[in-house]
């Protein structure tokens, strides 16, 4: 296939990148209006970059943060979301599943699965607080959501205690209500309590203003059932069976020592992590509890393998991706769309791209359709050779009361579900 063949991707296998990357437009924010985000402590467009590093806004005493929740209109009440609640969760599931994020076309939508929201939501250190929704009082229906996570973040070498902000969504019925600034400031709020005053978070949108601009890239593992589902489409000149030899890959890893990764790996990743990540302008600095959460594999969630010296039995190497299916709306034969999501690595002992080649098959051996990397960290130097082909959308990286110089993709070294 050609360089220009491989480009002629229809518009719906670049959906991928828009639906990961709009954490937290829910389609109010437009480049020509910023109401809310002008009003925040966030570079604004008609600043100059600076070189700068620290916060935009003093660190509050706590006396000066509000202990009451922010008001809503009458008709609503906040509400504290227990996740860990069977019953909740699903009702979180569902919610999520009707109204968060689906491509222009209306042809595939996030399904967050309930273990992999509970993953999503219960890291170490975890609040209960920090699971924000908003009911209708009488019907005690949720129709707002909005959650924080804890994460200590490495930004330009200075160590932060921050949080992730994400699943920022509306009822689609209650978008003219503007329900969306008040969590984002009732989140605040919560947090600032605790004592943290940075935020991080992403969206496909432009808002004032990216710390970081990154890509998706999409790899097919099924192109015959992406083709099918409008997903994508046959390149000119390509026939379905040429287009299936194209993606072939082999039937199980080929990498000496790649195995699954195992709760006593667990040190050693951290050792490599924390090694390697370091070296990045953006980063998490996780502790051992948080590798045992977010790497150790979890079925149908997060999926995690190491390479191990065959002679003494170190692991020299790590790789991971999650599992992040869409819905397909319109389809008669097909309801998922199964989609892996490069997580986090390191690769310096092996070839990069003989072990990414194992996870593309690992991803195909276990029912995924599309495999999708940003070109953050050192995704660049594996994307073309394994046959990705570049989005048009961007993934726009926030921080919120933090200045900083802006940074490349490829200094970044954050990974956002």
């Amino acid at each position: 296939m050609t360089d220009k063949e491989g480009r002629e991707q229809s518009e719906a296998e670049k959906l991928s990148e828009s639906l990961q990357s709009a954490q937290i437009s829910d389609g109010e924010a437009k480049m020509s209006e910023h109401r809310f985000w002008n009003t925040q402590p966030v570079p604004q467009y008609d600043e100059d970059d600076t070189e700068e590093i620290g916060p935009i806004d003093p660190v509050q005493s706590a006396d000066e943060i509000q202990k009451t929740p922010y008001p809503l209109l009458g008709q609503f009440e906040w509400s504290e979301c227990t996740v860990e609640d069977p019953k909740e969760i699903d009702e979180i599931y569902q919610f999520l599943n009707n109204n968060y994020v689906e491509d222009d076309d209306a042809m595939f939508r996030f399904d967050y699965g309930r273990d992999f929201l509970q993953w999503a939501l219960m890291p170490p250190g975890w609040r209960k607080e920090w699971h924000v929704g908003v009911r209708v009082k009488q019907s005690r229906k949720l129709v707002g959501f909005i959650t924080a996570i804890p994460a200590r973040l490495s930004i330009h070498g200075s160590s932060k205690d921050t949080v992730e902000i994400d699943f920022l969504c509306i009822h689609k019925k209650l978008r003219s209500k503007r329900l969306a600034p008040v969590l984002i400031k009732e989140i605040t709020r919560r947090v600032n309590l605790v004592g943290i005053f940075q935020a991080v978070y992403t969206a496909g949108v432009l808002l004032p203003r990216p710390l970081s601009r990154c890509r998706y890239h999409h790899r097919s593992l099924n192109p015959k059932k992406l083709i099918k589902v409008g997903f994508s489409r046959l390149a000119p000149r390509m026939t379905m069976m040429r287009t299936i030899k194209v993606y072939k890959l082999p039937e199980k890893p080929e990498t000496p020592g790649f195995r699954r990764m195992e709760e006593k790996d667990v040190d050693s990743v951290l050792e490599l992590m924390r090694k390697k990540y370091k070296d990045y302008k953006l980063a998490v600095e996780f502790s051992k509890e948080e590798v045992a959460h977010w790497i150790l594999p979890h079925e149908n969630v997060v999926y995690s393998y190491v390479v191990e010296d065959p002679e003494t039995k170190q692991v020299m190497d790590f790789c991971s991706f999650y599992l992040l299916p869409s819905s397909i709306i319109q389809n008669t034969e097909y309801d998922t769309l199964s989609a892996a999501y490069l997580f986090y690595y390191v690769v310096d002992a092996t070839r990069m791209e003989m072990v990414m080649r194992d996870i593309l098959i690992e991803a195909r051996n276990v029912g995924c359709d599309v495999f999708n990397a940003l070109d953050v960290m050192e995704n660049t130097s594996f994307l073309k050779d394994l046959k990705f082909h570049i989005g048009d959308g961007e993934l726009n990286y926030y921080l919120y009361n933090w200045k900083c110089p802006r940074m490349e993709p490829q200094e970044n070294g954050l990974v956002m579900l």
